[in-house]
């Protein structure tokens, strides 16, 4: 039998490998049947569903090596964050998904209720929080919805000779804005930006793009620390959230 390799685990769901097949087990059931069927009707390469048994979905594992890893240089080809942009289109121009995603009323007041408590809570300076949630707003606009990934971490992206192999982790797939697919890929790596446009094509709107990179750096603080993630650590949200100290608020 194959080595057991923990890959994620936490009190919501825990991702297992043996061998070429991810046994994926997750408390929400609901968001394995996103991910099982988002990768049904996603038009890009993804891995091949296996088997499922609640709470177990097995799937298969994806060739090549993850685009890069958050707080990592990406040592990927600028061709290869091209391929990305242009699958990331494909995805972007496919037919909508069922599920609805959320509402932009609903983000900002979420969003709020997150930066209060980190700085009720003393975990970033206020003018830290303050000016990146004042940076956050121009993503909180209205916007035509696309087929979005919604969790597009540069880990999540396979590429292999410059092309895309796989995408992976679907579970929060629905229709969206699809500049919060851009910036989750680039979020930390703002260097790559210009290849991953080249391949993605089309007039896109940077001041959207880092109003996201600050939106999801606040939202997702408290859920790491939560979870026994570490956002202050090198190249990570919290270094984000410092480095767009120099970006002027419209």
């Amino acid at each position: 039998m194959d080595e057991v390799e923990i890959v994620v685990a936490h009190s919501e769901r825990t991702t297992l490998r043996v061998g070429d097949v991810f046994l994926k087990i997750d408390a929400d059931q609901d968001r394995t049947s996103v991910e099982a069927e988002a990768m049904t009707l996603a038009p890009i390469p993804t891995p091949e569903v296996l088997w499922r048994r609640p709470p177990v979905l097995a799937i298969s594992a994806v060739p090549g090596t993850a685009l890069g890893r958050l707080g990592e240089p990406s040592t990927a080809s600028a061709a290869a964050w091209a391929a990305a942009g242009a699958a990331i289109r494909t995805l972007h121009d496919a037919p909508l998904p069922p599920w609805p995603g959320q509402r932009v009323d609903d983000i900002r007041t979420e969003l709020d209720t997150e930066c209060r408590w980190l700085v009720d809570n003393d975990v970033l300076p206020a003018e830290v929080v303050g000016h990146n949630r004042r940076l956050a707003e121009a993503a909180l606009r209205p916007w035509t919805p696309a087929f979005i990934h919604g969790d597009l971490q540069i880990s999540h992206v396979f590429v292999d000779d410059d092309a895309v192999t796989g995408v992976i982790d679907w579970s929060e797939a629905s229709q969206g804005d699809p500049l919060w697919d851009l910036a989750t890929l680039t979020l930390g790596h703002a260097e790559h930006v210009d290849d991953l446009l080249a391949g993605y094509g089309g007039a896109v709107d940077r001041e959207v793009i880092s109003a996201w990179w600050s939106l999801r750096s606040l939202g997702a603080a408290r859920w790491l620390i939560e979870h026994g993630f570490d956002p202050s650590s090198p190249g990570c949200e919290f270094a984000v959230l410092r480095s767009q100290m120099s970006v002027r608020a419209g």
